[in-house]
């Protein structure tokens, strides 16, 4: 069964009102946390692509992404949960996750599915709500990994 359902949802998953690259972070974690989600994208056989700048890179431990000196280019991590939908996390902070998705790849169901599923899957690693906010954040989150309702839901009325 869907956590959401495209028709109830697809308003707020819209690209032209909501922004085409909402932020999704993870709040209240650490280096562990981080090091769990980058165990989790392995674990899980996710294609992924890590670099610094042009330079594309092994994975590193996140102890060493994150103790960078704050001159460095940022790094990113590309993750494709599934082919044609792909998160971009950026390590800014040790005590936030924070990537991107495109909605233009997250329309109709099966898509809405294979979002829901990365976010829960990512929220049962480290028992933690994952948020996604409209485009240039700030606002009330749009949709979530609800920790005790163990599934994802709907933040905002359509």
């Amino acid at each position: 069964m869907s956590d959401l359902v495209w028709v109830d949802v697809s308003q707020c998953l819209d690209p032209d009102s909501m922004g085409a690259l909402p932020d999704v972070r993870v709040p209240g974690v650490s280096a562990e946390g981080w090091q769990a989600v980058l165990d989790l994208v392995v674990e899980k056989g996710w294609r992924y692509q890590y670099a610094e700048g042009a330079a594309e890179l092994s994975l590193p431990r996140a102890e060493a992404v994150l103790a960078r000196p704050a001159e460095a280019e940022c790094p990113s991590l590309r993750v494709w949960p599934e082919s044609g939908v792909l998160a971009i996390f950026r390590f800014l902070d040790d005590e936030v996750i924070d990537f991107d998705v495109d909605l233009r790849e997250v329309q109709g169901q099966e898509r809405l599915d294979v979002l829901c599923g990365f976010f829960r899957e990512i929220g049962r690693r480290l028992g933690k709500a994952v948020l996604m906010d409209p485009e240039g954040g700030g606002g009330q989150p749009i949709l979530g990994f609800d920790v005790e309702a163990d599934r994802v839901v709907l933040l905002m009325e359509p």
